[in-house]
């Protein structure tokens, strides 16, 4: 059902925490399942530096997030802005179709945090704003794989 590095992301997850004083910090959640996911980011120089998480969910939420930290970590705020939940699924060597939103979730949480990053330097938020609105159940765009 799940693949090994599904298990493996669970069972060990990577970047498990939050930073003090971080740059940005997102938080998302899905109502129907009770997922909740946190990410923080520490940026310098427009790379991300450390990310953390907290997640409350199911195992798919929690490997999710922290491949989704993983596939960020020592980017640029820009490259981490084109995370997809497609990218977060194929790193995993896949999910259910019944999980798939939780990918969707890690998707959404890294766009909070940068969101809430652009807002702390007042930098202007109305394109990223419109690419993804946080709480993406009622959002006019779509995600590479369907929630």
């Amino acid at each position: 059902m799940y693949s090994e590095k599904v298990v493996d992301h669970f069972t060990n997850p990577r970047n498990v925490g939050e930073i003090e004083n971080a740059d940005g910090v997102g938080q998302v959640g899905n109502p129907v399942c009770g997922d909740i996911m946190k990410i923080y980011l520490k940026i310098e120089n427009n790379i991300i530096v450390d990310v953390k998480f907290k997640t409350f969910g199911c195992g798919a939420a929690i490997a999710t997030s922290s491949m989704a930290t993983e596939l960020i970590k020592g980017k640029s705020v820009i490259d981490a802005l084109e995370l997809s939940n497609k990218a977060v699924v194929e790193a995993l060597d896949g999910l259910p179709p019944v999980k798939l939103h939780c990918s969707v979730l890690a998707e959404e949480a890294v766009k909070s945090a940068i969101l809430d990053y652009y807002k702390k330097i007042g930098k202007d938020t109305s394109e990223l704003e419109k690419k993804c609105n946080v709480g993406c159940t009622s959002c006019a765009h779509s995600h590479d794989i369907e929630e």
